[in-house]
């Protein structure tokens, strides 16, 4: 391939990304989407049989192994319809001058491509010769998957706990790997033993002798050592990693996985320098244990990336990631939910993304598996949960189930903590327990922040497409990072992707700090609230908190040095300084008050 874009669009949500491979896959754009929740896939493959007059056969729960065959099914009839998409390009060129010309023009530095293609179409009736080109200078985007392992749920069937196989998670991976994509799963959220040692059971994750891999692994992760691990882990059962994704721990939308303050910038400068460590210590690994499982050995090097993504703004930016740390790709999250072409975004939620101020997005406590979540105040699905509470009904009616993971309190069944029957429990237990008012609304407010994210992520798609929500329960959630504040406008995918080119940028509001320097100041803010809560009598805790204080100051250390040698930063260099400068006085008040809390 000549041209290929350096810039993926990243999971969104349950549904926001959903079929965006449909919208944007034939231009060459990777996309990923998410495997938790199959019911919606199932919905979606419906709305798109019926849309394109393809014969639809509904997988209902009655059948065995329901939840993988929808997943296999919805997976398959995205692929079928990215591919005559593409099929029509190489069939009828002439007639799809147009759309040809749009998947050039979004390429960087495409000038060439064009002219190379508009001569083509001059030579008239060389057909052979314009088809050979589109397929070897058009670059198709993969249809990537996305498995959050936490979320593996066990599933019950009369009361009776169904095998592990049966889990959420192992469910979702069995339906990618019967499907027919030639693409990626995307792994998040930590290492999970189990669902990592059920891969072994499916051959398309093996590389072949060639080193061809039919569905490649990407990890995503937010430091070295975490990749490492995992990386060998996966190794010693066979499994190959072709992609490192690293994902800002705290910059990012979704739910943050914070690190004990190590920043992003030192994080990918290690990355950078362990590359070749990193392959040559996995791929020793997975050679031993092919020779143990009696498998081929690749002869050529298998595929090996590197990716970032979290808080990128500017095409200055993104040419620095890929040039300076030597990346592969960028993932732009966020700003993404502002392009209609490639994302699900209803209007009532694309108007709050653009009207909010930039306190309104938050790092909330409102998701039910207890991470911290990114969130957006005014959401129709938090004034949906406000009023239930006034209506003295707080929780949602838990349909989906998909986050009752890990709470037993009440039950031998694990109950979801935004579900109305476990917070009119925990309300009851509070009540009982007579505490001062104070204390008591503190506990009450923390039980009832909780949301119901399985429909609050997946209504924005419904809405959109005109598909039917669950009456009462058909508020939208939404998880823009950080970054989401500085894009106020509705903007097309050619908008988006001048912009990530340099070619024409969009402008901004009001000053936007570098990424960089936004991730490190939330941190900062993240670290004051953990000052905040901090117990004084833990001795551990006291050791974390400094810890954490101190890998900051090694990580601004870091980017005094980075910014003094880089020229890319020379013109902003003195803004930049007292940026940090600020950032290194906020975090040493912050040691001191974990000092006096401990002598206290």
């Amino acid at each position: 391939m000549k041209q290929r874009h350096t810039f993926h669009i990243p999971v969104m949500g349950v549904g926001f990304t959903i079929d965006s491979a449909v919208k944007i896959a034939h231009l060459g754009i990777d996309s990923v989407l998410s495997l938790n929740g199959q019911p919606l896939q199932e919905k979606m493959r419906e709305f798109y049989c019926k849309k394109n007059h393809l014969k639809y056969e509904k997988i209902n729960e009655k059948e065995e192994d329901f939840r993988a065959k929808r997943t296999t099914a919805f997976l398959n009839t995205i692929n079928d319809l990215v591919k005559k998409k593409i099929e029509s390009f190489l069939a009828s060129p002439v007639q799809k001058k147009e759309e040809i010309l749009e998947c050039i023009s979004l390429l960087p530095d495409s000038a060439k491509l064009k002219s190379e293609f508009l001569q083509l179409l001059n030579k008239q009736g060389d057909k052979k010769a314009i088809r050979q080109w589109i397929s070897t200078n058009l670059h198709v985007g993969s249809i990537d998957v996305n498995i959050m392992t936490k979320l593996d749920r066990v599933n019950y069937e009369k009361g009776k706990p169904l095998p592990t196989e049966q889990n959420d998670a192992h469910a979702a991976l069995r339906g990618f790997a019967k499907s027919e994509l030639e693409s990626s799963l995307v792994l998040s959220a930590g290492l999970n033993p189990r669902l990592f040692s059920y891969m072994e059971q499916f051959e398309d994750f093996y590389p072949d002798e060639d080193g061809y891999i039919k569905k490649k692994i990407i990890l995503k992760v937010s430091d070295y050592r975490s990749a490492l691990v995992q990386g060998k882990f996966l190794a010693m059962k066979g499994i190959w990693i072709s992609e490192y994704r690293i994902e800002s721990g705290l910059n990012c939308g979704g739910h943050a996985f914070a690190t004990e303050g190590f920043l992003m910038g030192p994080i990918l400068e290690e990355f950078k320098n362990q590359r070749e460590n990193l392959y040559d210590t996995v791929f020793e690994t997975l050679k031993t244990a092919l020779e143990t499982k009696n498998l081929a050995i690749p002869k050529n090097k298998l595929p090996f990336k590197f990716s970032a993504q979290g808080g990128v703004g500017t095409s200055e930016e993104h040419s620095f990631l890929l040039d300076y740390y030597k990346l592969d790709s960028i993932g732009w999250g966020s700003p993404f939910l502002l392009v209609p072409e490639v994302t699900n975004v209803d209007d009532n939620t694309m108007n709050l993304l653009i009207d909010a101020e930039e306190k309104d997005f938050y790092l909330s406590h409102i998701s039910p598996i207890g991470v911290r979540f990114n969130s957006v105040k005014g959401t129709s699905k938090e004034i949906e949960r406000e009023e239930r509470i006034s209506n003295m009904k707080p929780g949602s009616p838990c349909v989906e189930g998909n986050l009752a993971l890990f709470n037993t309190e009440f039950s031998d069944k694990p109950l979801c903590l935004a579900a109305r029957k476990y917070q009119d429990r925990k309300i009851k237990e509070l009540k009982k327990q007579n505490l001062e008012a104070s204390d008591f609304f503190k506990e009450y407010n923390k039980v009832v922040d909780k949301t119901c994210l399985c429909t609050g992520l997946i209504n924005s798609v419904l809405i959109v497409n005109n598909l039917k929500t669950q009456k009462g329960n058909s508020g939208v959630s939404i998880c823009p990072g950080p970054n989401m504040f500085y894009f106020k406008e509705v903007r097309t995918l050619k908008q988006m992707a001048d912009h990530i080119y340099g070619r024409k940028d969009i402008s901004f509001p009001q000053y936007r700090p570098h990424m960089f320097i936004k991730e490190l100041k939330a941190y900062i803010d993240y670290l004051g609230e953990l000052v905040q809560d901090f117990d004084a009598s833990s001795k551990k805790e006291h050791n974390r908190l400094l810890g954490f204080s101190s890998n900051l100051i090694t990580g601004v250390n870091y980017y005094e040095e980075l910014f003094s040698n880089q020229p890319t930063f020379t013109p902003n260099k003195s803004l930049l300084t007292k940026e940090l400068a600020e950032a290194v006085n906020r975090i040493q008040k912050l040691q001191a008050k974990i000092s006096q809390l401990t002598a206290a």
